[in-house]
């Protein structure tokens, strides 16, 4: 039988424990224990002697509860077989953890659900090694950092989903800042846990949460931060959610081409924006609906299309008498300015040469295309502007929507020219 002369280990500061790989000893053996380092001898499953850092000669002297058990001849050099375990007491203070799946939380504020995750790290050191080795290690060959993870994952997953939900709730903080309170839940946290572990002899130097995030992809996450950039950017510019909504609904209608106040509606979303929507929208939509009030109150006369009362019979323009039955006015007629053929005024061309009509808005006449004056009631024909294009109904010299010159020249002498002549009557160039 072998005697094994020296015993000692140098491994990787990872190893928690780690039992020498024989068990046939023998009396004067040399046991090294290095500093930060304890060694347990064990036989027959039970644990006896504990030696601390130094060198060991393994006799009577200094194991005497293995000499009780084999009745080891005193002086003499005696094989026996026996466990060695060493145990490291090093700190080990880079013990990753963290939560493999999202924990789903509903925010305490805003009342949604959101999924988290988590992460950071603890330290340990191992503070009993007989209730370590007895409780925890039990026969395995060596115990590493992996295997403290592997054996406390559901020790601190259930404490830390339970931790940072009770935190959310009781506290009633967001999810979204949470991370702000990183270092109360890992006092928190530690508090929980430390009694935990002192049961398997393992003293627990600090547990650290390092973050606390929500998937970016995750839809009631991507809704909530949208709220929240919203609320914000309404706080910035000083309006509140009603008056937001109001703009929304002003902006469609201003931008609806079938809306009659859509000319209103951009005027009045524009100003009201420059002086506080609450205050310049009510006026506006008193306004609107004054406006809307008087108009059915009103109507146009079908021979000049002034505006007139409603219970009124005669226009008070043109004197016109409102009450004359459509077939009468439908028999009225009017010469064709093509080819003088005679038609009701209620067509679009004339049923002789097919030329457009295009009535005088004063008597009803057919006007040839481009005249300024009609040849029936001597009347300003309307006319738009050459530069906005704005109508212009009048004898105007200037346009009162931009101010261009309306009146006509000759591009030759810049004589002012009247009428619609197709050539200047002073230098005879063709206009």
């Amino acid at each position: 039988m072998a005697i094994v002369e020296v015993v000692k280990y140098n491994g990787s500061p990872d190893v928690f424990a780690w039992k020498y790989p024989r068990e046939e000893l023998g009396t004067w053996t040399q046991l090294i224990v290095n500093e930060s380092q304890e060694a347990i001898l064990f036989k027959g499953g039970q644990a006896l002697d504990l030696f601390g850092p130094g060198r060991h000669t393994l006799e009577t002297a200094n194991i005497p509860i293995l000499n009780k058990i084999i009745n080891l001849p005193f002086g003499g050099r005696s094989p026996f077989t026996a466990e060695v375990w060493y145990i490291n007491k090093l700190y080990s203070l880079d013990v990753k953890w963290g939560t493999p799946s999202p924990i789903q939380i509903q925010d305490p504020k805003y009342k949604v659900f959101v999924p988290l995750r988590s992460f950071g790290q603890f330290g340990i050191q191992i503070e009993d090694s007989r209730k370590f080795l007895l409780k925890l290690v039990g026969t395995v060959g060596v115990f590493d950092k992996d295997s403290i993870l592997k054996y406390f994952r559901g020790l601190y997953l259930t404490k830390v989903k339970d931790s940072i939900s009770s935190y959310l709730v009781h506290n009633k903080v967001s999810v979204l800042e949470i991370n702000a309170y990183l270092d109360e839940l890992s006092e928190h946290l530690k508090e929980k846990m430390v009694p935990e572990m002192a049961e398997y002899g393992i003293k627990l130097a600090n547990f650290y949460v390092n973050d606390i995030n929500v998937p970016e992809s995750d839809p009631a996450v991507m809704k909530l931060k949208e709220a929240l950039a919203k609320r914000a950017e309404m706080d910035i510019v000083g309006y509140s959610y009603v008056q937001q909504r109001s703009f929304d609904t002003l902006e469609g209608a201003a931008t609806n081409p079938s809306s009659g106040q859509a000319g209103f509606m951009g005027a009045g979303l524009g100003l009201g924006m420059g002086v506080g929507m609450g205050t310049a929208l009510g006026p506006q939509f008193g306004n609107l609906a004054g406006n809307i009030s008087t108009k059915d109150e009103s109507k146009n006369c079908p021979n000049c299309h002034g505006e007139m009362e409603k219970s009124k019979r005669y226009c008070s323009e043109c004197g016109f008498d409102t009450e004359i039955s459509k077939e009468n006015e439908d028999k009225k007629l009017v010469n064709c300015s093509n080819c003088g053929f005679k038609y009701n005024n209620n067509v679009k061309f004339c049923p002789e040469c097919g030329d457009a009509y295009n009535p005088c808005p004063n008597c009803m006449a057919d006007l040839k295309q481009g005249e300024e004056v009609c040849p029936e009631c001597g009347k300003s024909l309307p006319k738009p502007c050459p530069n906005c294009n704005t109508v212009i109904d009048g004898n105007y010299k200037f346009c009162p929507e931009c101010g261009t010159s309306l009146i006509k020249r000759c591009s030759n002498c810049n004589v002012e020219i009247n009428g619609s002549p197709k050539f200047c009557p002073e230098c005879g160039s063709k206009l």
